[in-house]
């Protein structure tokens, strides 16, 4: 689906997304380039870099940059920063952790979430706010999850270190946003990205029902009764990066079709 631009005045400014050449961290860097926007995308793997930079230069006006590397470590966002050293727009972004049963988790696995989910944006943002103070322009968004706000069984790593990072920026705001440098967090839930694909084929293998049951099993729990749509997301990002959203700062932006329980 093509995206139409509409003027977030932030044409010539530049970005690093994290994690995107693929799933939501692509859905906010096509949107962001609709804008006109030069974008550093990322990923581990070198040839799905290359391949998924082809695809959106080929498709959107903004210019597309590369950095390989893994963001949970130093020499990932190394490259990061080595590619564009003082962005305007930071997205943070990585996969979450596999749900699992709290019993199961060791200090080890909790060391590799927390590092993965809280530790490594920090890092990051912790790199790219001075410049973006001295420029009196910032945007940082951070992909977190809905289980920040609504935690549920075998989700405590999600929630644990994504909470933590939520928790940490909310005072590093207050210091920032004089500077007009915004900090706040994009909270999905069922986005029909691979994650969700992958997860009804193993509901497929574990549970013998069809595809079209593991899908319906899916989005029984949204209102909306659909899963959302990767551009949804994208879009509410280039959103929140933009000159109308300098007095929008220490959300969290939950989409998830109107799963959220309570009243605030």
């Amino acid at each position: 689906m093509r995206i139409c631009a509409v003027d977030l005045g932030i044409t010539g400014r530049r970005a690093i997304i994290c994690a995107s050449t693929r799933g939501l961290g692509r859905a906010c860097a096509e949107a962001l380039l609709a804008e006109g926007v030069t974008v550093v995308i990322n990923g581990r793997d070198a040839q799905r870099l290359a391949a998924t930079a082809a695809e959106l230069e080929e498709t959107w006006p903004g210019q597309v940059l590369r950095a390989v590397g893994d963001v949970t470590t130093c020499g990932g966002r190394d490259a990061l920063l080595a590619t564009l050293p003082d962005p305007d727009i930071l997205v943070t972004n990585n996969a979450g952790p596999e749900p699992a049963a709290f019993q199961s988790l060791d200090e080890d696995t909790w060391l590799k979430a927390i590092q993965a989910n809280m530790i490594a944006p920090l890092m990051l943002i912790r790199a790219v706010v001075p410049t973006m103070q001295v420029r009196r322009f910032g945007r940082i968004v951070n992909i977190t999850s809905a289980m920040v706000t609504t935690p549920r069984p075998g989700m405590a790593l999600s929630s644990g270190a994504r909470a933590g990072l939520t928790a940490a920026l909310k005072g590093v705001l207050l210091e920032v946003a004089q500077h007009n440098v915004t900090i706040n967090n994009l909270a999905p839930e069922r986005f029909d990205t691979d994650r969700q694909q992958r997860a009804a084929a193993e509901a497929v293998a574990r549970s013998g029902v069809t595809w079209a049951e593991a899908r319906a099993r899916q989005i029984a729990s949204i209102p909306a009764k659909r899963l959302g749509k990767p551009h949804e997301f994208g879009q509410t990002c280039a959103f929140l990066c933009s000159v109308h959203a300098g007095y929008i700062t220490g959300m969290n932006v939950r989409l998830d079709g109107g799963s959220y329980p309570a009243l605030l």
